[in-house]
């Protein structure tokens, strides 16, 4: 299992996956970290915390988590009340079908954008908002499980209708959620700092020395709390930013490694196997 990045299975026709009613423990949760699908999760109940980006949140009981493609997360459950969710994976290209055909601005992925946005990932849903979206997830588990004539659409239509509810639901204007109370703020400036200066070099031991605790103790909690260490994360920052370039410019690959904070071709082409599992031409070409 690559800790960094999920693999799907899916129909390759059919870009989505659920996963329904999940119930996570320390030692079950495995640690992928990174994957270009978009993901929603839905918390039933218990407790615990999860890293998106660059922030902490507290999970609780019908929080819903909005995490797009290319995005650093991990679920910390709690081990005396193990979280509950369900997480539903897609593919964003399948759902944007329908708005192009009919001539639509609208995009079912705004609401995403808006939370990266943001950088505010959590929705808290209302009790009627939780039950209509447990009945749409049960309804997604009842197609894939049945197979109908028409199940493949019927999931699509499901989705997007989700999708919809949660455009409809998200505030630009919404406050902003902070990291934990009983997280060192230390750690917050840490990954903001990074964020700030991405493709500069930057080491273990200034972000310790900025941080006034010794470089082990920065990265045991690091990689404690995040689930990546130091260098591990810098790094995945920075192939995030090189998927975006490579998807967004007509820059050559050379120039997006050295955008991206890369000294060397050959270490750029190994980093970004590692991460996105394929050569930064064939991605490029993909998308």
């Amino acid at each position: 299992m690559d800790p960094l990045r999920k693999h799907f299975v899916s129909d390759a026709a059919l870009p989505v996956e659920l996963v329904l009613r999940n119930t996570k423990n320390l030692q079950a949760e495995l640690p992928d970290h990174l994957h270009d699908w978009f993901e929603i999760i839905y918390v039933h109940n218990g407790a615990g915390s999860i890293f998106i980006n660059h922030a902490f949140y507290e999970m609780e009981e019908g929080d819903l988590y909005l995490i797009p493609g290319n995005t650093i997360h991990k679920t910390m459950p709690d081990p005396d009340q193990p979280i509950t969710s369900s997480a539903l994976f897609f593919n964003g290209q399948l759902v944007q079908t329908s708005a192009a055909a009919l001539k639509d601005a609208f995009s079912f992925l705004q609401c995403f954008e808006t939370a990266k946005l943001n950088r505010s990932y959590k929705l808290e849903l209302l009790p009627a908002e939780r039950t209509r979206l447990e009945e749409l997830l049960d309804e997604l588990q009842e197609e894939f499980a049945s197979k109908q004539p028409g199940y493949k659409q019927a999931i699509v239509l499901l989705l997007q209708t989700i999708l919809l509810r949660m455009n409809r639901k998200i505030n630009p204007g919404a406050q902003k959620h902070t990291h934990s109370e009983s997280r060192p703020h230390w750690l917050q400036n840490a990954l903001n700092d990074i964020d700030s200066h991405l493709v500069q070099d930057i080491s273990l031991s200034t972000l310790a020395s900025r941080a006034a605790v010794s470089p082990s103790y920065f990265s045991r909690m690091f990689k404690q709390l995040t689930g990546l260490n130091v260098m591990e994360y810098i790094i995945a920052k920075r192939i995030i930013y090189a998927k975006e370039l490579l998807t967004e410019t007509d820059g050559t690959v050379a120039e997006i490694a050295a955008a991206c904070g890369f000294e060397s071709l050959p270490h750029f082409y190994r980093m970004f196997k590692k991460f996105a599992g394929s050569t930064p031409a064939r991605y490029k070409r993909n998308e």
